[in-house]
């Protein structure tokens, strides 16, 4: 197919540039990958500047000659001929080029034989991740490489999965890809004791895909379900190899389901979010929630008990409850601190005290609050002071709890965020005054 395949008119430029940022977030990984079997992971860079010249290509053309009729296949093609332009024009690749070129000419978009490779990991995506994932690439940088490079995350967007600064991400970036050309580090499909050393990164890889979907960072919309699709996707892939056919994967996918059958309550018609008090439990996805026990019943063969375990139980527990007051807080608040035995971070003890004040009431829940107030990380999450502002308010403290939904306000961008704290902070304004005048 050449750049010139038949097209469909043009749709509003505001609707191609949704259209290709989808394509980005599914096809920038596989097309990588691809790429990166053929040049090296040496040439991960190269790689990832071909599918990203791609994508502009297609911003910069489908507004005036229409949108092909497969823009997948359209990326593809474009990112091969940019591949094999830079084959042809680069001395290092002078002695490698026939070969070079016969493969690239012979690549299709077709998917490979699915009875082929029985033992291997055949979606692109999930390969590069156990790549990415290489021992020698220091432990803080794999996953950041990893969603940089198969999920189309920028910086700022990891930075906030990390509770870290956009400058720290990048200088990750930097030095993961310093690593792989110092070492040389190959392409390769680990096997073995290999590739079961690289599973825990690659399956947190995954859950902060997951995450962004379920509560993105930034933009228009707290919810990117394609996101959330795709790690779940990626993770079910992950469990029916026999490299991740292991309770923690299964744990892994249970949290995600139990968590994905939720996304259509989340948001009410006008995009505002909705808290899960709130939410019409009638949407929720009764076959994800299935799928999610089933998952959670394979991840308890064994003894083997792991963070993702705990959070999957959690969050059976939300998901198997009729409504919102016969929710097992005291079960939940259980897991929790058998979680934070696992991962004492601020956030995990933010959670805890939510279940804390659900079983113990508002007080209880503002002295652990007050705990974990000191922690750095939390300073600049927009939640710790939510959570707080609403403790506030069930002890009729609306004065307190308005200050609160104020910094509440100042820390996050997300517009259907800040129309409910808005809308919070006006109800505390209400209900201070009648408290005033009374």
């Amino acid at each position: 197919m050449s750049d010139n395949a038949e097209i469909s008119p043009a749709p509003p430029a505001t609707d191609i540039s949704g259209l290709a940022e989808h394509l980005f977030r599914h096809e920038a990984g596989r097309l990588t990958s691809v790429l990166t079997s053929i040049f090296g992971m040496e040439r991960l860079q190269m790689a990832e500047d071909v599918v990203q010249e791609a994508l502009i290509k297609a911003l910069k053309t489908w507004p005036y000659y229409g949108v092909p009729k497969n823009p997948a296949a359209w990326l593809t093609q474009t990112a091969k001929n940019l591949a094999l332009d830079l084959v042809r024009r680069e001395k290092n690749f002078q002695d490698k080029q026939p070969q070079i070129v016969a493969f690239m000419e012979g690549w299709t978009t077709d998917a490979d034989d699915p009875d082929s490779h029985e033992h291997e990991i055949k979606d692109e995506r999930l390969r590069l991740m156990f790549a990415c994932c290489h021992p020698e690439i220091p432990a803080d940088a794999q996953i950041a490489l990893a969603l940089k490079t198969l999920c189309g995350f920028s910086p700022a967007e990891i930075a906030k999965a990390f509770l870290s600064s956009e400058a720290a991400i990048a200088k990750r970036l930097v030095r993961a890809r310093q690593r792989i050309r110092e070492l040389n580090i190959q392409f390769e499909i680990p096997t073995g004791e290999a590739s079961t050393a690289r599973l825990e990164s690659v399956m947190q890889t995954l859950y902060l895909l997951f995450n962004e979907g379920y509560k993105a960072s930034s933009g228009e919309s707290l919810i990117r379900e394609e996101l959330c699709r795709e790690a779940i996707r990626l993770t079910t892939l992950l469990a029916a190899h026999p490299i991740g056919n292991q309770p923690r994967v299964h744990a892994l996918a249970a949290l995600m389901c139990l968590n994905a059958a939720r996304l259509k309550a989340r948001m009410d018609t006008e995009g505002n979010i909705l808290l899960l008090k709130d939410q019409d439990r009638s949407l929720w996805d009764k076959a994800l929630v299935a799928r999610g026990i089933m998952h959670l019943s394979r991840s308890a063969m064994g003894e083997e008990l792991t963070e993702y375990h705990l959070q999957a139980g959690i969050a059976a527990c939300h998901g198997t409850a009729k409504d919102y007051q016969s929710t097992d807080w005291v079960q939940i608040l259980s897991l929790y601190d058998r979680l934070i035995e696992f991962d004492d971070s601020p956030v995990v003890a933010l959670n805890r005290a939510v279940a804390l004040a659900n079983v113990q009431g508002p007080d209880a829940g503002i002295a652990a609050l007050d705990a974990i107030r000191n922690r750095q990380p939390l300073d600049s999450y927009y939640l710790f002071y939510a959570v707080r502002a609403d403790f506030e308010v069930q002890l009729n403290r609306f004065q307190a709890a308005g200050e609160q939904l104020r910094k509440a306000l100042e820390l996050t961008e997300v517009k259907s965020e800040q129309s409910l704290l808005s809308r919070r902070l006006q109800e505390c304004e209400q209900q201070r005054a009648i408290t005033s005048n009374s």
